[in-house]
């Protein structure tokens, strides 16, 4: 008896599938994700989590394309060691329909 191996959909695929799927989700997604961009040891992930919004929104070259910057540009402002400038993360944000919003900081003393 043959066995039919079935496509693999690798979790990456699924995570972007998932996030184009569900606004809400992705909000959220991107919330959880900007508060890791105060601690250094976590901006990894969240800049890797604005990179698969972005995938999830597009793809990286028409969301480049739109936010004005080049598609090497945003792969590198969007990678692990990534440090985009403020212009940058606004642009991304913008093209994907979302922007950035201040709130106070639970943790601060008063």
């Amino acid at each position: 008896m043959k066995h039919q191996l079935q496509a693999a959909v690798s979790h990456r695929e699924r995570e972007i599938e998932e996030l184009r799927a569900d606004r809400a989700l992705a909000v959220a997604y991107l919330q959880a994700a900007m508060q890791s961009l105060d601690n250094p040891d976590d901006r990894a992930a969240g800049l890797l989590a604005l990179r698969t919004v972005a995938e999830a929104y597009g793809g990286l070259s028409a969301v480049a394309n739109q936010a004005g910057i080049s598609r090497e540009a945003l792969y590198r402002a969007l990678s692990p060691s990534g440090n985009p400038t403020l212009k940058t993360l606004l642009a991304v944000l913008k093209t994907v329909g979302m922007r950035l919003s201040i709130e106070p900081d639970s943790h601060a003393a008063a």
